[in-house]
Formats: C-alpha cells, structure tokens, sequence
C-alpha cells in the first residue's frame, strides 16, 4: 500500500521579485485605461485596500515586506512536512498559462511523463514602467537553469491506472512549447526551496486547464492581453471532473507502493480575473467561503461549484485546489490549516495547508 500526504500552496509568481515589484500587476491594472472613473479615485476603494495601499501606494513596500514573510513561512513549513515524510515524488496540480496549450492542442488535463526538467525562469527580463530592471528576490542569474527530476514510472503507472478507471487523461512524453516546468510547477518547487538548500525530490506535472475560457483568448492571463475582438474559448473542465479526478488519483496512489506528496498549487481568486472588481482586488467574499469549506471539513460541496460561480469570482485557478478536495475526500484525510492570507492589493488570497492519515 502507498502512503500519501497531502499539500496545498500558492505559486504566487511576483513572490519571486523583490518587495518593491509586488503591487505593480494592481498598479497596471488599475492604469490600464478599463477602470472606470469613479475607481481611479482610491478614495473610493474598498477601506480595506486604500489602508493596505496608503495614500499613492505609501504603505505597499510594508505590505509586501509582511506579505512575503507570511508566504515565505507557510512554504517552510510544507517543506519541512515534506522532508519529514521524504516522498519518492510530488505530484503538482497545477494550471497552464498559455505555455504548453497553445492553438493546436488545449486539452482539459495533461499528465508529463518525463525523466528530468531543465528551466530557465529568468531568461525572459521584466522592467518596471520606469525602465528599470526586475531582478529575482535571490539574485540569480538570468541564464541560471534549474534541472529538476521527473518520475516517468509513477507518472506511466498512474496515467495507465486511470485511464483503466475510464478517465480520459492525455499524457506527453516532452513539453509541446514550452522549455522545461511551467511557471505553475517551477515556482511552486522554487519557493519549497526558498532558503536553496536544494530539492532532490522528483516531481510529476498534472497540468489542469483551469483557464478555459480565456486560455489562448488572454493567453492564459489577463483581459489586458486579449485582442478587442478575441472570442472566448471552450470552458475548463468541471468542477465535478476535477474533484472526481483528484479522487481517483488518491486512490490510485494509495493502492499502489509509492509514497507520494499530491499538492494543489494556486492562489485563489485573482483580481486581473474579476470583472465586477474592474480587475483591482480579488474576490474575498467567494475566498472566505472556499476556506470555511476548507476549514470546517466540507470540501464535498466545491465538486457542485459551475464554472460561471468560478468564473465570477476569478477562482479559475482554484480547480487546482478542486484536484486536491477530491483528494482530501476520497482519504477521509483531516486538512490542517497552516495558513489562508487575504490581501486586496498583491492579486489574490493565498492558503497553505497539510494533511495526512490519522
């Protein structure tokens, strides 16, 4: 019988930059020419947002040094859990971006059946609007390649066992465009590792396409990036075949000899999705409700959840954390709540939590 533990974090991508960079996605947004009037005016902000913000954005440095250090600590902790346990792999739910899916293949999961990963996050340089350069929090290189190990036997097996089990999970043997781990996957083991110690622990891809509507429409990001006239895509897959998913891959898991770490990697709600908000703050309201569930042992209920609700809150990415309720359920395991961090101005509500057999 394997053993199985079970994570869930962020992949927060401006935690990789430095404090300084961190409230620019609102900023830019908030810029972009899409806010009405009204919302130019902080004064009409949610109280919350202009305190977190401060007057022409005083306060955000402090927000984002505190930010960081609640991220920081919640990832040291599932690291910590995950030495303990010292996994033969960790298998990520996560989403893709416009990095693998493109135009000629979108399909609703993905399963990567590979030896090794070799990856280059910074290659691509970011610049704020003044001109100057972005640099990672940890001042590495911009050619730096990181090289993590795949576990193509466990991912053949489990890619094997459920499509015997009827589910339909296409598989690829390399990455389609995109080099090496998507920013889903590498980030989420990058900030696993933010004190660089290093990361033995192999890791399988199962890539959701948590974006659906807006995959190759917004190129798997913001509105900002659509063109005018660009018509939505087909959806994302249900919640209901995301939680059933993350079930089957539990017990599929659990029947076998691994001893293996599932994790759900995402934010929750993402301000850049939600329309009601003009693309300023997340859903907080929809966050809290999802964390309740959490909290109190009800994660059943977000396999009823539409993609509309899904989409109108901007929780897009939450189907990752979807994969893993089905998980959580089909264990009977009890999540432990490290962590769950609401913010209205650094995009979106991030949680951290663990669980495991009794």
């Amino acid at each position: 019988m394997g053993e199985l533990l079970l994570a869930g974090t962020t992949h927060y991508p401006l935690l990789l930059y430095t404090d300084d960079f961190m409230t620019s996605q609102m900023e830019r947004h908030w810029k972009s020419g899409l806010v009405p009037e009204w919302w130019l005016d902080q004064r009409n902000w949610p109280k919350p947002m202009q305190e977190e913000y401060g007057p022409d954005g005083r306060n955000g440095p402090a927000a984002a040094a505190a930010h960081r250090e609640r991220l920081v600590a919640g990832f040291r902790k599932v690291r910590d859990e995950i030495d303990a346990f010292d996994p033969d792999f960790i298998l990520i739910w996560g989403d893709d971006q416009y990095e693998n899916f493109h135009e000629d293949l979108v399909p609703p999961f993905s399963i990567y059946i590979c030896d090794k990963f070799e990856t280059q996050p910074y290659h691509k340089r970011r610049f704020k609007p003044d001109g100057g350069e972005i640099f990672n929090v940890w001042g590495e290189d911009i050619d730096h390649v990181f090289t993590h190990r795949g576990h193509s036997e466990a991912a053949k097996y489990l890619t094997t066992r459920l499509l015997e089990m009827d589910y339909p999970i296409p598989y690829a043997y390399k990455t389609l465009h995109f080099q090496g781990l998507p920013h889903a996957f590498l980030n989420t083991l990058l900030f696993l590792d933010y004190d660089r110690k290093g990361f033995p622990y192999p890791v399988i891809p199962f890539h959701v396409n948590c974006y659906g509507s807006s995959v190759v429409k917004n190129r798997g990001g913001s509105p900002l990036q659509a063109a005018a006239d660009a018509e939505p895509d087909p959806p994302a897959p249900s919640a209901r075949l995301c939680f059933d998913i993350g079930g089957a891959t539990a017990r599929v898991l659990k029947d076998s000899r691994y001893r293996a770490v599932l994790l759900g990697s995402s934010s929750w709600s993402h301000a850049f999705l939600v329309d009601k908000h003009h693309m300023l703050w997340p859903d907080i309201e929809a966050d809290r409700a999802r964390f309740e569930e959490l909290r109190d042992g009800k994660v059943h209920l977000w396999r009823d959840l539409s993609i509309q609700e899904i989409e109108d809150a901007g929780q897009q990415e939450f189907l990752n954390w979807v994969c893993l309720g089905g998980a959580l359920s089909a264990l009977a395991f009890k999540p432990r709540i490290i962590d769950f961090i609401q913010t209205y101005i650094f995009n979106s509500s991030k949680c951290f939590m663990m669980a495991k057999a009794d």
